[in-house]
Parts: structure tokens; C-alpha cells; sequence
């Protein structure tokens, strides 16, 4: 099983100074705080295309100034970015961009939904997006989100109006919000959904603009603004400590695998909203104009909203539980409304603080972090009631027994009940793994079985306990998710979500071999147990015209955790070919093929991710020159376990270490990708590396970001980066110079190569570069003028500098052959055999 770890130092203040994982504990602020959000009853909802679009400003002024319960609908989870922390790309990126948004949600107050769509990559034009997304489905999911979430007021990120001028999936996330706020309401549209749910009729949407929109503030300052509403989003909350941006910027710096931490800023900023359809403002600045957001909105609220009123205007910041009597009242009162929908919303709100007040610390607690279906898993579970009022334990329901445990006893004051439970996990229970894998998903759509579940963040969890107390003579049930709670002696007491995984999973080295020759490789097959006790064998399956031995393996492990290792000799065949291998582990007459992915970094909670556990094989006809290769590592790539299955001797290169002694050891230096973009480094080890091309060295430099470039010299050349791009993978490439020695030595380079590219074809090339630089491609996207500046060569002094945008650190673990023969050839450049070459 593959293991990410990575841990980072996350100084981000009080608001979000507890681990990820820890249970939120209110203090008086944050339950007055809560009280005040209680008392509006008057929804919001963001929408945009991807993780870190939305303004966290906004979301938290809403959220934090306004009160009112605020939701950022993203419609995909980022699965097609780049990743600046770790090696997760596509849906394991998915994975942590959710729930980098769930934890920039936990900071700025907000909810979070998503829809179906995924992220297949920078597309330039709606009309493609909605192709590849289906935007029936998706605009289905729009129009779920609204009737699900009922929101009066809906925000688009950016503008219905611009198709093709920008991000074509940034185009059609409003285009569909546009679409879906008269369809919410149309009993004739997406009926099944009805079944769930009821029609709805936001009453304002709105386009959350900014001066960039117009090009520059001096005219964006000319514009006629009556047709927009400014905020002042630098608002400073006493109880907090924090202005309303700073919030926000502590919000957007959990999307660090982005690269998007960054310094809080303070004071008077204005933001602006254009309204776009709706019920008209009348010269109103209210976003809520002519919405009633107080509990008059409900039938038999204005009682409730009485009760709750005194409570707020005379908040007991030292004694919270004086509050419980009227809270109590107001919770009873609830009970009886009509309205479901708020109803549903205030209970939850109001029970967390009902819980909050009385300083109840309810926990579940299990022995293990782990476990399978049909095991046995301890519990541990903690109640303590921390003030003067009087509440008894009636009995508690775990979710895994259709009976309940009657306990019947008093909760005396800051006396810590404790019980141990052990219950038996079911046979047919879910697994803990992302819901929208597990299904093979399409280019641009995730498949959900449970219609119930789309948009969802999260998988529900499966194991938890219902706690049934009756406060002061009131019946109240809290619900406790199970967890496992643990210590470290360097870190101290730690939170992880309890999971439920199969009782085996295999995993392989790697998701690409790559068989250079027609010599066979020993593939290592690595089972872990997650119960005691596991026998059984493994077998592969494999490609017709490819070989396994031995046919299958007998394995045997003792105890839950430990792995065990298994040696498959793999055989291709003579001729160039490609196919999946994956290894089948019987257990109990079952099979099992899936992989147990583990991500583990500070600022999420720990996610077990199960993926098919299938990689690819491929026998490659390619020819290298040179052997030892020195690498500079950017922003997440695996560029260089690639090229050690291809048979290269690949060093890691420290920043510090760049030096003329060290480089003058490698026949070829890759930088990595956006190295440029994060090294501080670089600006001063630049000159090494020019030298090392000069004396002769061959230099790689991957693709680049215009922005934050860290030295001016990125080439020893004039060398201006853009923005071009080519985000079709099947476009037409063209050979600029097929006699150019990089395009036959040692592989003859065509465009048969080209074929099989997965998500892009390269992105930010150069469009200026001096005449020193030999282009050697041009390919475009559709109606788009040719970009040739995708693979640039040039000499210099006795050496060759490459700069190429071409996606080579996503073609490599897709096994894309042409990707690997084009590369080696780059790696070669300079060694060419002139005999060779005549020939």
C-alpha cells in the first residue's frame, strides 16, 4: 500500500489553531456567535466551477456580518489541477481540494456542496465544457442544490456573458446558475427529484464583479454602478479578534495544495455585486430587501424567535447555562413548526448549542483506526456534564445494533461517565471512501448511485452512536460520529475519523512499468491485512500477449496492519504493446482488487481513499543515450520515478546542492515543473546551472508560471512565458523541423507519437523567445492561431538548453509512450552519433 505523508506547520492564529480532525468546543464568543445566526433565517449561495474560486470574503461576510447560513457550491472538486504539496493528482487531488474546502469552510462559517461534474482540465469555450461535463446532468445538480439548499439570494463568481473570453468552465458555472434558478422552480423539471424534495424560488441573483472584470480599477471607476450593491467586507468583529478579510484570507490558505497560502490583510475594502435577475432592489442596498429573515418567516416562529431575541440581547458570557431554561422553551417550541426545511436547519443549530451551553463533552471514542465488515471494535465512550443543570443519560443507540443500551443515570455535575462498548461491524456496511469513486467516472461526470448523496462533500459516515438525554425534564437525542483518539509524544493528543475498509487490499509499486526491451521485470504485489487473521492467495490478471509467474501466490498474515510482499515476474511481449495488470487477493472465497490509499497531511482530516488497484504496463520500443540524470523537483510531479522505469539513474538535486562541482557529474539536468515558481533558490543557483549548459551540459526546463518567477533569467536566451496553452489532447501537432537531431536521435520522433495524450497537450508556452531558440512544434486548439512554443531548443556555449510546456509530468504516469520516446530523445540531446544520424 502506497503511504502519503507530509506534515505541514500551519500558523494560521486562534481561529483555526486546533488539528483538523479535533471536535469543534464552543466557547461563550463562538456560542454567542451561534445564537446570532440562529436569530436569521435567510440563506446564500456561491457558486463557481472550482476550489478556490470562491471569494472568501464574501462567503465570510455573509456568513460572519450578515448571520445568514451561507453555502459555496463548487461545481467540481479540482480533480484537473496541479498539486504543490505532494504527488496526488486527478481523483486523489479531488480528494484533498474537497477537503481543503471543507476546512476554508470551518474558518469562514460557510457550508459546502459540489455537483457531479469533473474537472477535466482548462477548457476555453462553454460550449466544450457543457459537452464533456452533459450539462443536463449538471445543470441537474444546480438545480438540486437550490431546491435542497433553498437559498433567497444566489451569487455567481463570474460572468454568464463571457464565453470563450475565459476559463470555459468558470463561463458555465454561471451560465448554469443563470439556467437553473427559474428551473428550481418548475415543477415540470428533474421530477424525480421531487421525490425528495420540493420546488424553490430564490428570490436574487446576482454576479459577485470586481475591477479586473473591466480590466483596470481606473475603469472599473468610470463604470455606472446603480445597478450593483458595494459591501465594505473589512468589517472587524470584536468577539473574534479579526477583521472580516482576514478571516477570508485565513480561509483561501487552506488551499495549499494550490499554493495559496498567504498573509492575512485588515481594513475598509469594498466588494460589488451586480444584480442580474430576480425580484427588483428599489434602490434597496440590502441584498435581503423585502425577505423576512427573522423567525417571523415561519408559521407559530414568533414565539420561538422571542425566546431567542432575549437570549441574544442579554447573553451571559460568563454563565452560558443560565440560558438553558428559554433554550429548552424555544427547542420544544421548534419541535411543533411546520416548516421543514427550517425546521430541520434551527434544531441542528439549536441542539449544538443547547450542548455548547450545558459544557457537555459527549465522545466515541474506538480502539482502532480501522476496520472491516464482520470484525469486532471496541468503544470507548466519555459523557461529562460540565454545568449546574440537571441531565440524565437515558440510554444510547449505536447505529450498528437495532436496540438500544438503557443506561438511566444522572449526569452530576463535572463527573465523567465512562463506558466501554464492543460492537460488531456488519457485513453489508459501506466502506469510508470518497462516494463519487466509487464508480468509474467519465472524462467529465462522477457516477452516484444514491441520488441522495450528489453534492454531498462527504460520504456519511457509517458508525455512530445517539446519545438520549432528557435536560431539565426536556428529551433531547445528540448524535456523535465515532472517532479514534490517540496521542503522540511530539504532538500530543491527535483525532482521526474512524473508517471502515475492506479486510484486504494490494496495491503495486507503481501505476506505470515501463518495459524498455523485451526483458522481463520482477513486480512487487504488496498485501495488507485490516483484520487478524487473513489467508488466501493472490493471482494477476493481465494482457493476452503479456506473461505472469507464478500463477497465483498463497498469503498469510497474522495480524491486522502488517503486510505482506509478493513477487510476480512479469514477461511482455517482443513488439510494442500496452495493457492493465491488477492483482487479485482471495480472502474468503471473495475477491478483493482494490487499493487502500492513505493521505495524511495537518491542515485535513486523514482520508482512506479505495481505487482499483490496476496499473498499466507497457513495452516500449525506445533507445536512450546517457544514464545519470539530475533532478530539481517543482511543484508535485513524478517525473522522476518515470524516468528510473525507463532505466535512467535519476538524482535528486537539493536547491543548495547546485553546484558547478556537483552538476558536472549528470548528462542531463531536468528542473522541474514551477520550480521556477517556487524555489527562492533558483534566483541565485541560475548562474550554476547556464554555466553546466555552457561547458556542455544538457538542461530540461519544465513548464512555468509568468507569475512569481523567481529569477528574470529563466534561459540564458530572451524567453517571454504566457499563457498559451493547448488543452485538447488529441490536437494536430506538427513537426516544424523533422531533420532536427532532437526529433530522430536516438528515436525517430512523428506524430504517431503524439497519439494517446491524456488531458492536455502542454500549457503556459512561450510566445516571444530570440533566435537563438529553435522551435520544433505547433499545434492549436480549435479555431485558435498555431502555438509553436511548446518544445523550444536551443545551444548554448557547448550544451543545450530545452524548455518544454509539453504535460510530460501527466502523460508519464498515464504510460504514454510517444511522452517517454520524446523525452528520451530530449535527455540525449547533444550525444548524437553523426554516423548515426547521416545514416
Amino acid at each position: 500500500m502506497r503511504h502519503i505523508k507530509l506534515c505541514l506547520l500551519l500558523l494560521l492564529g486562534t481561529i483555526v489553531s486546533l488539528p483538523a480532525q479535533q471536535p469543534k468546543k464552543l466557547n461563550s464568543s463562538e456560542i454567542y456567535e451561534a445564537i446570532q445566526k440562529l436569530n436569521v433565517l435567510g440563506s446564500v449561495l456561491y457558486i463557481a466551477a472550482h476550489p478556490d474560486d470562491e471569494n472568501t470574503r464574501l462567503i465570510s461576510y455573509m456568513s460572519n456580518h450578515v448571520k445568514a447560513r451561507t453555502a459555496y457550491l463548487s461545481l467540481t472538486r479540482g480533480d484537473g489541477g496541479q498539486n504543490l504539496i505532494g504527488p496526488e493528482i486527478r481523483e486523489l487531488l479531488g480528494v484533498i481540494r474537497t477537503q481543503e474546502l471543507l476546512a476554508a469552510r470551518r474558518v469562514d462559517g460557510g457550508e459546502q456542496r459540489f455537483t457531479r461534474a469533473n474537472d477535466f482540465g482548462y477548457s476555453k469555450h462553454p460550449d466544450e465544457t457543457l459537452e464533456i461535463w452533459n450539462k443536463d446532468d449538471v445543470l441537474s445538480d444546480v438545480v438540486w442544490a437550490i431546491r435542497e439548499f433553498k437559498p433567497d439570494i444566489i451569487i455567481n463568481r463570474f460572468d454568464h456573458r463571457r464565453a470563450g473570453q475565459t476559463h470555459g468552465h468558470h463561463t458555465s458555472s454561471a451560465m448554469l446558475s443563470m439556467e437553473a434558478f427559474d428551473l428550481a422552480n418548475d415543477p415540470t423539471k428533474y421530477t424525480s427529484q421531487l421525490e425528495r424534495t420540493e420546488t424553490w424560488q430564490p428570490k436574487r441573483l446576482f454576479y459577485n464583479t470586481s475591477w479586473w472584470r473591466y480590466g483596470s480599477r481606473e475603469a472599473f471607476d468610470k463604470i455606472d454602478k446603480s445597478n450593483m450593491l458595494s459591501f465594505d467586507i473589512g468589517v472587524y468583529y470584536p468577539s473574534k479578534g479579526l477583521s472580516n478579510n482576514e478571516v477570508a484570507s485565513l480561509a483561501s490558505s487552506q488551499h495549499l495544495c494550490q499554493g495559496f497560502g498567504r498573509l492575512t490583510t485588515r481594513g475598509t475594502q469594498d466588494e460589488y455585486i451586480e444584480f442580474l435577475k430576480g425580484d427588483p432592489l428599489d434602490d434597496s442596498n440590502d441584498v435581503f430587501a423585502g425577505i423576512d429573515t427573522s423567525w417571523n418567516r415561519i408559521k407559530d416562529g414568533q414565539a420561538i424567535g422571542n425566546i431567542l431575541n432575549t437570549i441574544e440581547s442579554n447573553f451571559n458570557f460568563v454563565n452560558p447555562a443560565s440560558h438553558l431554561p428559554q433554550l429548552l422553551e424555544a427547542y420544544k417550541l421548534l419541535l411543533n413548526v411546520k416548516d421543514g426545511h427550517w425546521k430541520i436547519i434551527k434544531t441542528k443549530e439549536l441542539k449544538s448549542i443547547i450542548e455548547a451551553c450545558a459544557g457537555l463533552y459527549i465522545e466515541v471514542s474506538a480502539d482502532t483506526p480501522q476496520a472491516s465488515p464482520e470484525s469486532t471494535v471496541g468503544l470507548r465512550i466519555e459523557a461529562l456534564n460540565r454545568s449546574d443543570a440537571k441531565i440524565d443519560l437515558l440510554s444510547f443507540n449505536l447505529s450498528t445494533l437495532n436496540t438500544g443500551i438503557s443506561k438511566n443515570m444522572e449526569m452530576s455535575k463535572n463527573q465523567r461517565l465512562n463506558f466501554d462498548e464492543g460492537i460488531n461491524i456488519p457485513k453489508d456496511i459501506n466502506y469510508t471512501t470518497p462516494y463519487w469513486l466509487n464508480k468509474k467516472s467519465t472524462l467529465g461526470m462522477y457516477h452516484v448511485d444514491n441520488p441522495e448523496w450528489i453534492g454531498l462533500p462527504e460520504t456519511p459516515r457509517a458508525v455512530f452512536v445517539d446519545f438520549n438525554l432528557n435536560i431539565q425534564g426536556t428529551p433531547i437525542t445528540i448524535t456523535k460520529p465515532v472517532v479514534y483518539r490517540y496521542s503522540k509524544p511530539d504532538k500530543g493528543e491527535l483525532y482521526r475519523p474512524f473508517e471502515i475498509v475492506p479486510p484486504v487490499s494490494a496495491s503495486l509499486a507503481d501505476k506505470v512499468f515501463i518495459f524498455e526491451n523485451d526483458q522481463q521485470k520482477d513486480i512487487e504485489v504488496i498485501v495488507r491485512a485490516s483484520r487478524d487473521a487473513v489467508e488466501g492467495y493472490v493471482e494477476m490478471a493481465y494482457p493476452n500477449d503479456w506473461s505472469v509467474y507464478p500463477q497465483k501466490q498463497k498469503i498469510e498474515i497474522a495480524n491486522k496492519g502488517d503486510i505482506q510482499k509478493l513477487v510476480f515476474t512479469v514477461i511482455p511481449p517482443k513488439n510494442q504493446s500496452e495493457g492493465l495488470i491488477t492483482p487479485m487477493v482471495n480472502f474468503n472465497d471473495e475477491f478483493y482488487t482494490d487499493e487502500l490509499i492513505e493521505i495524511d497531511y495537518a491542515h485535513i482530516p486523514y482520508q482512506s481513499v479505495l481505487m482499483p488497484s490496476v496499473s498499466k504496463v507497457v513495452r516500449l520500443d525506445i533507445e536512450k543515450r546517457g544514464n545519470n540524470i539530475g533532478y530539481i523537483e517543482g511543484a508535485g510531479d513524478v517525473v522522476p520515478e518515470s524516468l528510473r522505469q525507463i532505466g535512467y539513474n535519476v538524482t535528486v538535486i537539493e536547491p543548495e546542492q547546485i553546484s558547478a562541482e556537483n552538476l558536472v557529474n549528470f548528462d542531463a539536468v531536468v528542473v522541474g515543473i514551477r520550480a521556477y515558481n517556487i524555489l527562492d533558490e533558483l534566483k541565485f543557483k541560475q548562474k550554476f546551472l547556464l554555466d553546466y549548459v555552457k561547458e556542455g551540459g544538457n538542461m530540461i526546463v519544465q513548464y512555468n508560471t509568468s507569475r512569481r518567477i523567481k529569477t528574470d533569467n529563466i534561459a540564458p536566451y530572451t524567453l517571454q512565458l504566457s499563457r498559451d496553452r493547448v488543452t485538447d489532447e488529441s490536437a494536430d501537432v506538427s513537426i516544424l523541423d523533422p531533420n532536427h537531431p532532437l526529433l530522430n536521435f536516438p528515436n525517430k520522433i512523428t506524430t504517431q507519437d503524439f497519439e494517446g495524450w491524456v488531458q492536455e497537450r502542454g500549457l503556459y508556452f512561450p510566445n516571444q523567445w530570440s533566435e537563438d531558440f529553435t522551435p520544433l512544434l505547433a499545434m492549436n486548439d480549435k479555431g485558435e492561431d498555431s502555438k509553436q512554443g511548446s518544445l523550444l531548443v536551443a545551444k548554448y556555449g557547448k550544451g543545450n538548453y530545452i524548455y518544454t510546456g509539453l504535460s510530460f509530468f501527466r502523460e508519464f504516469p498515464a504510460g504514454v509512450s510517444g511522452a517517454y520516446r520524446l523525452f528520451a530523445n530530449m535527455l540525449s540531446a547533444g550525444k548524437e552519433d553523426k554516423t548515426t544520424l547521416k545514416n
